[in-house]
């Protein structure tokens, strides 16, 4: 009995030197207090201890005491540790190095501090920001005629364009001094949000100028006589950018863009000058047909040694007015019936003078580090919003339309298998705001967040795909026939376009949310390959065993919280949530573990095992979800009609992450490895379950009735007061909905007790009210409801020629076979 206490204390005492990272000295006065108490318990002799001793001395000399341990073990470690590294390009490296880390980084620790989070405070739009918002955005969206914009016009009409540019919507990101709005990345963030609730086209207008392109370049690399020159007039929209880096042959992998420039000799306004002699090829450029300057990244070379003994300088970036000899721009692509301005251009043989290059000659051969930091603002805002904006729209009139349309006589929203679905639209919507706002919250801060740049432009868009397509199928009919009063249709078409753009979502979940957040969000791993890199011993070392201490708290840690269901993880809180809490620092220790199991398994091989670091980047993402989802139920004051939606967002994270963790286990090789981290990180099986119907249901109740819920999950939705607009329609048609549902009730107890017939309650109207058990107003309600109904459920019809004045008008237009059909 009393050897069983005995373990049981030291294997406690281990766990929680192990637990809380305790230092050498403490492992060392540890053991040193059993080696004493050993022969006091067991009445042995204590000289029977002595290699006992000198073992655990030798032991803590060595391992206890830095400048040991680095004589004598660092040289070696630091070898084997080279021989893991993955070979890295200098491209690799610094889009590696780009950037900062944030909330994602705690995530990945394996001990969030949960109260760092909830103490950031919530983003504030300035007064200035609001009456934007409510000014301008508001004028600017009761302008829009989508289905004008994209069926008749393929663009966006001139009074539009010249609203834009009056109003400073292309200069939101640039700051007063220069003639910009100098707006917050939230502001941001809700414009771009509110205009793709009515017009994709106008949106991504909106959103290019201010995301990585001319105008972010030049704030933060530009030299002062760009900046006064350019950023007024990019504020004012006296100069319309684009910027080109995709080519034919470098789409993801941009870095292996064929174009050129030579260093030389030129004639430049009459004048022989140093500069740069262009070529090129483009395409996919969004802006660039209207574009009247163009940013540009290319590869330069120096093969006459005009600027230093190096030949190859690396990617550079330039700022080429389009009307510059040689550049061929102004073609447009057609993506997916969006009418935003897109297409190729090309340069031949164009010369441009050294002072064209972004930054000057100090910033040559830097291009792909300016990319790669500027392009954490485009991912966390620009995408992010659009995505949002469209499901806010979808939610709302998808919620909307459920509660309207009759099939059965019963309004479709009560079937459970509809229910089921706008749970899901309702909850994903939540998610999906809850992460734009904590992510621009950190760009607010001055953060440059890599990793949750990539986790929110990759989930965002692949969650609009979800709740697009949720929205369809409730939709039916209804969103499949295009025309004026289809609101959905073109949302849908787009897709495809925001889940390509900016990184192709494939790549971005296979090669950079875990494997740039392996690196970069690990406290110790990005320090090591430095380290290792500059041949630093005493840099390795101190890295290296804080990876040690860290691996084996994490390896406790979560042992502990898979035996004790994370009953005795922390919370920053003592209320309902506090479990999520807990459960959510159970799978972030668990994921900490899995992912030092993949790294030492795989060494430098795992940046090839392109679907096991994407299982392990959906479990980070998925706790940047529901840790986002959290964070905003408390911003927002725990409001209790919102907590269905936390709990779906939550609880389907952790179902989630469970399920794709034990995907990885059986992708590791050997089985020995995967059977160990499960018997200790999920030592019962699967424990957590997806949501049940009945918080499906609940989820469902937020969109499907009018609330302050609602209000809250769609807010920032554009709604047109128009009468006509038929999202207004819908809205009066829930209203009407909502007012006539007492009396329908009323009107089938009434058939229940054997006053009327059985039957549909809208169609007994007149022998309701003979028989006095309602009266003409309450009718009245229920034929308002009808007529309401009947507007929005209907769709749009175009006379039998349309698409042959359509065909006519084509075939009547001169184009030039050159620009036909071109294959690029």
């Amino acid at each position: 009995m009393i050897t069983m206490l005995e373990i049981m204390l030291v294997v406690g005492a281990v766990w929680m030197l192990a637990a809380w990272r305790a230092p050498a000295w403490a492992w060392m006065a540890g053991s040193a207090a059993y080696l004493l108490l050993w022969p006091v318990i067991h009445s042995a002799n204590f000289w029977m201890l002595l290699p006992v001793w000198m073992l655990v001395i030798a032991a803590t000399i060595v391992f206890g005491v830095p400048l040991i341990r680095r004589k004598l073990l660092g040289k070696t470690l630091l070898k084997l540790f080279r021989r893991m590294m993955p070979a890295m390009s200098a491209t690799e490296r610094e889009a590696l190095e780009a950037g900062s880390v944030w909330w994602e980084a705690d995530l990945f620790s394996g001990n969030p501090d949960w109260h760092k989070l909830l103490n950031y405070k919530p983003a504030r739009l300035t007064q200035a920001e609001q009456a934007f918002l409510d000014g301008p955005v508001n004028t600017l969206c009761q302008m829009l005629d989508d289905w004008k914009i994209t069926e008749e016009l393929h663009d966006l009409p001139e009074d539009i364009w010249g609203y834009l540019k009056s109003e400073g919507f292309f200069g939101m990101i640039i700051p007063r001094e220069f003639g910009g709005l100098g707006f917050s990345a939230q502001a941001h963030s809700a414009v771009v949000m509110q205009i793709a609730s009515r017009s994709i086209t106008a949106a991504v207008t909106t959103m290019v100028p201010n995301s990585l392109g001319p105008a972010q370049l030049l704030l933060h690399y530009g030299t002062e006589q760009q900046k006064r020159h350019y950023l007024p007039r990019l504020a004012s929209g006296a100069e319309i950018p684009c910027f080109a880096l995709t080519g034919p042959d470098a789409g993801s992998d941009a870095a292996a863009m064929p174009d050129k420039g030579i260093v030389c000799h030129g004639v430049f306004d009459g004048k022989t000058c140093l500069g740069i002699r262009l070529n090129w090829e483009k395409r996919y450029i969004t802006l660039g047909p209207v574009a009247t300057v163009l940013g540009l990244a290319f590869k330069l070379y120096d093969p006459d040694h005009c600027l230093g003994s190096d030949e190859e300088l690396g990617i550079t970036l330039a700022l080429i007015p389009a009307d510059t000899p040689g550049i061929e721009i102004g073609s447009r692509h057609f993506p997916l019936n969006q009418a935003f301005m897109n297409g190729p251009n090309r340069g031949h043989d164009v010369f441009i003078p050294m002072d064209w290059v972004i930054g000057g000659q100090a910033r040559i051969g830097q291009g792909w580090r300016m990319l790669m930091e500027c392009l954490a603002d485009g991912r966390s805002i620009s995408l992010p919003a659009l995505s949002t904006g469209a499901s806010k729209l979808a939610s709302r009139a998808t919620g909307a339309y459920a509660a309207v349309r009759k099939q059965f006589k019963t309004p479709i929203g009560k079937f459970e298998g509809v229910a089921e679905v706008l749970g899901r639209i309702a909850g994903n919507t939540y998610a999906m705001d809850a992460a734009r706002e904590l992510t621009v919250l950190a760009l607010d801060a001055g953060e440059k967040p890599a990793v949750a740049s990539a986790i929110v432009k990759y989930h965002l868009t692949e969650r609009m795909r979800k709740v697009i397509d949720d929205a369809m199928d409730v939709h039916g009919g209804r969103g499949i026939c295009m025309g004026p009063r289809n609101y959905l249709a073109r949302v849908y078409q787009a897709i495809p376009i925001s889940i390509t753009v900016e990184g192709a979502n494939i790549l971005t979940r296979s090669l950079i949310i875990f494997g740039q957040g392996a690196i970069r969000c690990h406290p110790f791993l990005l320090a090591e390959m430095q380290a290792a890199g500059r041949n630093d011993v005493a840099g390795f070392d101190k890295a290296l065993f804080g990876h040690i201490g860290l691996l084996v708290s994490n390896v406790a840690r979560a042992g502990l919280h898979g035996i004790t269901g994370a009953r005795f993880a922390r919370s920053p809180v003592n209320c309902e949530e506090a479990a999520y809490y807990r459960q959510l620092t159970r799978l972030s220790a668990a994921f900490a573990v899995t992912s030092e199991a993949a790294i030492l398994l795989f060494g430098g091989a795992l940046k090839r095992k392109e679907s096991l670091s994407a299982r392990l980047g959906d479990v980070l993402s998925n706790l940047y979800l529901a840790s986002a989802a959290l964070k905003r139920y408390s911003d927002q004051g725990r409001q209790q009609a919102d907590r269905p939606l936390l709990e779906w967002v939550v609880r389907d994270a952790l179902y989630q992450s469970q399920q794709t963790l034990f995907a990885v286990y059986d992708n590791f090789p050997g089985g020995i490895v995967a059977m160990l981290l499960k018997r200790i990180l999920f030592p019962f099986g699967s424990t957590y379950r997806p949501p049940e119907d009945v918080v499906l249901k609940r989820a469902a109740n937020v969109i499907l009735r009018w609330g302050s819920a609602r209000e809250r999950l769609t807010e920032g939705l554009f709604i047109s007061d128009a009468e006509t607009d038929p999202l207004a329609e819908l809205e009066l048609a829930l209203e009407k909905a909502t007012v006539a549902q007492p009396v329908i009730t009323h009107l089938r107890k009434a058939m229940q007790n054997g006053q009327l017939q059985p039957g549909d309650p809208e169609q007994c109207l007149p022998e309701a009210v003979t028989a006095g058990i309602i009266d003409e107003r309450d009718a009245g309600l229920i034929r308002d409801a009808i007529v309401a109904r009947q507007k929005v459920i209907g769709v749009d019809e175009f006379p039998a020629d349309y698409w042959k004045e359509k065909r006519d008008s084509w075939q009547n237009e001169s184009v030039p076979s050159h620009r036909a059909g071109r294959y690029i």
